[in-house]
């Protein structure tokens, strides 16, 4: 197991260190840093001194080391157009997003699961083909028109909900949540919902398609002819063989969730990391894109590391192929 996990954090260091190599090269190779950091009545003398100062006449190994060794500490230097630290900056942002994401996820995971096991249970019902119906459709809109179809009832039409922003926060330490308080959970249910419905409409339909296809196995028709309750066959033997190709498929979606919350924040003006980098593009804020691209392959391979961990503790005939 020790060493099954060592491999596995070695494949993710080698993971980042092409993931920084990547965002190293927007700062070489994506217009000139100093151009965006000085003014035009700025010198050609004073260009000069200050891209030595900064070490960008240094080879490139000697740059993309000092790059890594500073991100490793957190550190992507400032801001061309806020002028701030970006470490601050995505401090102040991630709160919103992990709200948002861990909020959409689990809403996605606990309707999600439970309505793909009912569809494969019932397939033939009148329920379960509705339910297949409204996934079809729901994977099928893009998801910045359900944000809008939402905010235009909801917000609009019947102003149950606010259309824009976060609400009023709560700051426990550097931490801000919006969980504590009334207008924090009414602006959080709008953009939750819309983020939710393509996973868990995914979620459904692959739930669904692995408990078939798991309830036609021998060993579960077996378990039936020893006449074991329905219940214990559904749920103790079949569901459980289900979900474990499934983890790796819902782990994705978690991190989907948190990289692709772009949309979604835009849409709904959240003030989270998406937001943030949304506003980095279009100011050509290389900092703030390195920083955002380096934090989201970061999610990603922490929850792949999860996913494979839990694989070995789910699945024991893969401590036994380990062994």
């Amino acid at each position: 197991m020790i060493l099954f996990i060592a491999k596995r954090a070695a494949q993710a260091v080698l993971v980042m260190l092409v993931v920084a190599l990547i965002a190293f090269a927007l700062f070489r190779y994506v217009g000139d840093p100093i151009n965006n950091m000085v003014g035009q009545d700025t010198t050609f003398e004073q260009r000069q001194e200050l891209r030595q100062t900064l070490g960008l006449n240094d080879p490139f190994f000697v740059q993309f080391a000092r790059f890594v060794g500073h991100a490793v500490q957190g550190d992507f230097g400032q801001s061309y157009q806020l002028r701030q630290p970006v470490s601050e900056l995505i401090a102040q942002r991630f709160p919103a997003t992990f709200e948002l994401s861990m909020v959409s996820a689990l809403m996605a995971l606990v309707i999600g699961i439970p309505m793909g096991v009912y569809t494969a249970l019932n397939r033939k019902s009148i329920s379960s083909r509705l339910f297949m119906t409204l996934s079809l459709v729901g994977i099928s809109l893009p998801t910045f028109l359900i944000g809008i179809l939402l905010i235009l009832f909801f917000g609009v039409i019947l102003r149950w909900l606010p259309t824009f922003g976060r609400g009023e926060v709560v700051q426990i330490g550097w931490w801000s949540t919006g969980l504590l308080t009334k207008s924090g959970l009414e602006s959080l249910i709008m953009p939750a919902i819309t983020l939710a419905i393509f996973q868990m409409t995914l979620i459904v339909r692959l739930v669904r398609a692995e408990m078939l296809e798991v309830l036609r196995t021998d060993y579960v028709k077996f378990a039936r002819a020893r006449g074991l309750k329905p219940r214990t066959v559904n749920f103790t033997i079949a569901l459980k063989n289900t979900l474990v190709p499934v983890m790796t498929i819902i782990g994705l979606q978690v991190g989907s969730i948190i990289a692709f919350a772009i949309i979604t924040e835009s849409v709904f003006q959240w003030p989270g990391m998406g937001l943030l980098f949304i506003q980095a593009i279009h100011q050509v804020d290389i900092p703030i894109m390195a920083a955002y691209l380096m934090l989201i392959a970061l999610i990603f391979v922490i929850i792949n590391l999860i996913v494979d961990i839990l694989y070995v503790v789910v699945d024991p005939r893969l401590r036994v192929s380990g062994k």
